[in-house]
């Protein structure tokens, strides 16, 4: 689909698609526009209608239903400085290292236009002249707007060259806490598998021979039977790819939108089937923090190491958990 701003664009509604929120189908139908581009043109009046009537993003699709979505005018993306807080863990004239919140995009796109990291580390900063990329000035590597934790962004293009090298050469070191689906068949282990992207729903990315190749690691911190908690260490960084890995092996992160299994609860019994609906519902977004990164610091070579423990949502969704098999609750 080649994007034309203001043409109506008509589909019908396919049996494999029953049920797909109203965004999703989008997504689904127009590959060359990301789903928050899509939530953006849904949450303006006169978008999209289903059999005649307007729906919001939410609305679930049934078979043979005609839905026409109108896309609106792209806005020009540049980065610009706002204020937007930050919790800085560590600075000098060289880097810096943020923890980043849940809900914070890395860098303006598509869909996001400003309110992201950059913006905030352009006000925060300055101007920043790194990495030739005037949407990602500084960006050495990203999160998923959903997953907490550390990120580091050179402040100069001789440290993001060298800070880049580290991440393309696998000596920067970085490790998600995940709570995942079911039980692991070994405690810890490898999930080698080439990510691409999904050649049936072109808003994920999958497991695929003509993928990049891809290595995680993962070893089981506690098992609380019919989830585990685990640490996870990244060896490449491609999109999405411990959600990928783990939903492929059949261990989705808990709340994962893209990857998961929210219906997964309806397996279990008792009080598993309990606490698991609850640790679904607790789970606003996919359970997964970046705890820890580790690199060289590229004026001096000195080993930099730094830990955030898991913000509140996720602490308390492994709260419940550990309270439920007996163990005191924490962020671990």
């Amino acid at each position: 689909m080649s994007e034309a701003p203001g043409q109506p664009l008509s589909f019908t509604v396919g049996p494999q698609e029953a049920g797909l929120r109203l965004d999703v189908f989008l997504a689904g139908r127009c590959p060359d526009l990301s789903r928050s581009r899509i939530r953006t043109d849904l949450d303006r009046p006169d978008t999209a209608t289903v059999d005649g009537r307007e729906r919001p993003a939410s609305f679930r699709l049934r078979v043979g239903q005609r839905v026409v979505f109108c896309t609106q005018a792209p806005v020009p993306l540049s980065a610009v400085p706002q204020p937007i807080d930050l919790d800085v863990v560590y600075e000098d004239a060289y880097l810096v290292v943020v923890n980043k919140p849940v809900g914070l995009v890395v860098h303006p796109a598509a869909g996001h236009p400003d309110g992201t990291l950059v913006n905030a580390l352009l006000h925060r900063q300055g101007p920043i002249n790194a990495g030739g990329d005037p949407l990602r000035p500084g960006i050495v590597h990203r999160l998923d707007r959903d997953t907490s934790g550390l990120l580091v962004a050179a402040l100069d293009e001789r440290s993001h060259r060298r800070l880049a090298a580290q991440l393309q050469d696998r000596r920067m070191g970085r490790a998600y806490l995940a709570l995942s689906w079911g039980r692991w068949t070994e405690p810890e282990g490898a999930l080698d598998g080439p990510i691409g992207r999904d050649p049936h729903r072109r808003q994920r990315m999958a497991v695929v021979a003509a993928g990049r190749p891809a290595l995680t690691r993962y070893r089981v911190i506690e098992d609380f039977g019919f989830a585990q908690y685990s640490r996870v260490e990244l060896s490449t960084g491609r999109t999405h790819q411990i959600r990928v890995h783990f939903g492929h092996a059949g261990h989705p992160v808990i709340g994962d939108p893209l990857y998961g299994e929210p219906g997964r609860a309806r397996g279990l019994h008792g009080p598993d089937r309990r606490l698991a609906e609850l640790a679904a519902k607790l789970a606003t977004r996919q359970m997964l923090h970046a705890c820890e990164l580790r690199f060289l610091h590229p004026a001096d070579g000195r080993e930099m190491s730094f830990r955030a423990p898991p913000p509140a949502d996720f602490a308390a969704v492994l709260a419940r958990l550990r309270g439920a098999a007996g163990a005191p609750p924490g962020a671990g």
